[in-house]
């Protein structure tokens, strides 16, 4: 039986053919039991969907290409736990379409840089990098504190990530322009309904020292300040079934 590999190595036809079987029965081997164990979808206490402005500020990370050069994954190494805190789990990438896990870093790894700076150091990042870090080689991104926020469809966008998984209600769908003019507005209060809706650690405020109006760079800051401060670490344990809803 063993001799009968002559033809595969004498075609590269059939050599093409059979690689593509063994990869293809090898893959589902392996992925097939994800999709039933109940431990790749973990739920973990504090995890939400995005509010409708960080998921704006999603949208604008992942066109300007920023995940090219910053990874959303602390790996369980030493090195990077004591560098960046806890390593990433799953769940907190759950509601990601696409998730920004990766290993590739030209600047540091983002996944728990939510309230580690300010508001205005991370406009001023933006705006000049070497401002704040004179070593940085990440380029000028001014332009976001000019440019209005377009989210006249943000209700779509929110009903589309739904049709993938992402479990917004229809009341988050339909207020979801509301709740993105509430979130930038520090005297809206309680009355708007979005920290009913996503969660009192919601932050509500002006993200980029402008008032007048809704711009990119609130979005973004907004995305920014809330990675990798869904899930209370200092709490969290994998087996308490209190973090596992």
């Amino acid at each position: 039986m063993w001799k009968r590999h002559e033809k595969f190595e004498r075609h590269s036809l059939w050599l093409v053919i059979g690689i593509i079987i063994t990869v293809s029965i090898g893959g589902l081997v392996e992925i097939t039991p994800l999709f039933y164990l109940e431990s790749t979808i973990e739920r973990v206490k504090g995890v939400r969907p995005y509010t409708p402005l960080e998921q704006a500020g999603r949208d604008i990370y992942v066109r300007e290409g920023c995940y090219v050069c910053h990874s959303q994954m602390v790996r369980p190494l030493r090195d990077e736990v004591e560098r960046y805190g806890h390593y990433s789990l799953a769940a907190e990438s759950m509601y990601d379409h696409p998730f920004q896990w990766g290993s590739k870093r030209t600047g540091p790894d983002l996944a728990r840089v939510g309230g580690k700076y300010s508001d205005n150091w991370h406009v001023d990042h933006l705006r000049n990098p070497r401002a704040v870090v004179p070593e940085s080689n990440m380029p000028p991104y001014a332009f976001l504190a000019k440019t209005e926020l377009d989210y006249r469809a943000i209700d779509k966008h929110l009903k589309a990530l739904r049709a993938v998984g992402v479990p917004y209600t229809q009341d988050q769908i339909d207020n979801a322009r509301a709740d993105l003019e509430t979130q930038v507005d520090p005297f809206a209060g309680e009355r708007s309904g979005l920290k009913q809706r996503y969660g009192a650690k919601v932050a509500q405020r002006d993200f980029d020292g402008d008032p007048s109006k809704i711009t990119e760079m609130d979005a973004l800051v907004a995305y920014l300040q809330v990675l990798g401060t869904m899930v209370d670490f200092r709490t969290y344990k994998a087996e308490d079934p209190e973090n596992l809803r």
